[in-house]
């Protein structure tokens, strides 16, 4: 029947259901905007002799049904095992700072799980899978980052029943010590303290950690912790938050003490302000976080904490700029 023979016999002409584009069937995902299409497409699937009366139609549309609210989310990348940072059941001090910042964006809290490798940031926030990463380096330049909520530092853990007591890179003990330092790649001497021990020629006497470590047992960056607590090595050279949380929960009592001064020399800094990153061009995101970690400063104080987390001044000069070793 052509259009003008429909119109003689009083059929309704109806368009044709409109064609998805590629991100649209892409966004279908989302729980809001799947049920908004959902919604729309049942009109056009509908049988036509299931379609109600045309005064019913018109009576309906002279009183539409009240819609619910957009249901707002708040996405976030984070690693699925690594504690204390994040894991999967969401017992890490990030995830309960992405909780609170979730509630006071009256948002729904989302995760996109993703190992912290290199090219995390590349393949998670940069690539749209996620809006926000916590516990970042706040000059990393690869996000827009937030204000910073803490500043912690790289620190010495010892037993407590050790005999040596060190509290600087410069003492002599290190010399005849079992030293383990994390290391990111096969050489050994690509975090700070490694540097640091490398400069002064500690190399024969050092455990190198990998960072990454065997991702098959539950939080893996652990095991140098570990190795202080069963005699593997005398001292860790450790990022503060990792050994603040594991070394009050070892088998044997420990210490954790910052590893002063903040900068080694004049270019090699030992502590660094922490942040959260958005997406470079999403300044609004940034700055409503911002305001809530201002807003509730006290809160993020006691979960920091709770999760033994230690802190350092910021340096009068202000922080030395650097990625904190992440990628």
């Amino acid at each position: 029947m052509t259009s003008a023979e429909r119109r003689a016999s009083g059929v309704e002409e109806r368009p044709a259901p409109p064609r998805l584009r590629a991100r649209d069937r892409l966004l279908l995902s989302l729980p809001v905007l799947a049920l908004a299409l959902m919604t729309g497409a049942e009109a056009y699937s509908a049988p036509l002799t299931q379609r109600p009366p045309l005064d019913a139609r018109r009576s309906s549309l002279a009183a539409p049904r009240a819609t619910p609210p957009a249901r707002r989310v708040l996405r976030v990348c984070a690693d699925p095992n690594n504690l204390p940072f994040s894991n999967a059941r969401g017992e890490g001090f990030e995830n309960k700072l992405a909780a609170l910042l979730a509630r006071e964006m009256g948002a729904t809290l989302e995760y996109t799980w993703w190992a912290q490798r290199r090219g995390f940031f590349r393949n998670t926030v940069n690539a749209g899978l996620c809006d926000l990463v916590p516990g970042v380096p706040a000059r990393l330049e690869m996000v827009l980052a937030t204000q910073p909520y803490y500043r912690s530092s790289y620190v010495f853990v010892q037993r407590r029943d050790g005999r040596a007591r060190i509290t600087s890179l410069d003492d002599p003990a290190l010399r005849r010590l079992k030293v383990g330092v994390q290391f990111v790649g096969d050489d050994y001497a690509n975090t700070p303290p490694a540097h640091a021990l490398a400069a002064r020629g500690i190399v024969r006497n050092v455990v190198g950690f990998s960072v990454y470590g065997d991702y098959s047992k539950p939080n893996p960056p652990a095991r140098i912790i570990d190795a202080v607590a069963d005699g593997t090595i005398d001292v860790a050279l450790v990022w503060g938050p990792l050994a603040g949380y594991f070394a009050r929960r070892g088998a044997v009592p420990m210490t954790v003490v910052p590893i002063t001064p903040q900068m080694d020399g004049r270019s090699l800094p030992l502590a660094f302000d922490v942040a959260m990153g958005v997406r470079r061009e999403d300044a609004a995101l940034r700055a409503e976080v911002d305001a809530v970690l201002r807003r509730r400063r006290d809160a993020v104080a006691a979960i920091l904490d709770e999760y033994g987390v230690p802190r350092v001044p910021t340096p009068a000069g202000g922080a030395p700029r650097s990625d904190g070793g992440r990628s």
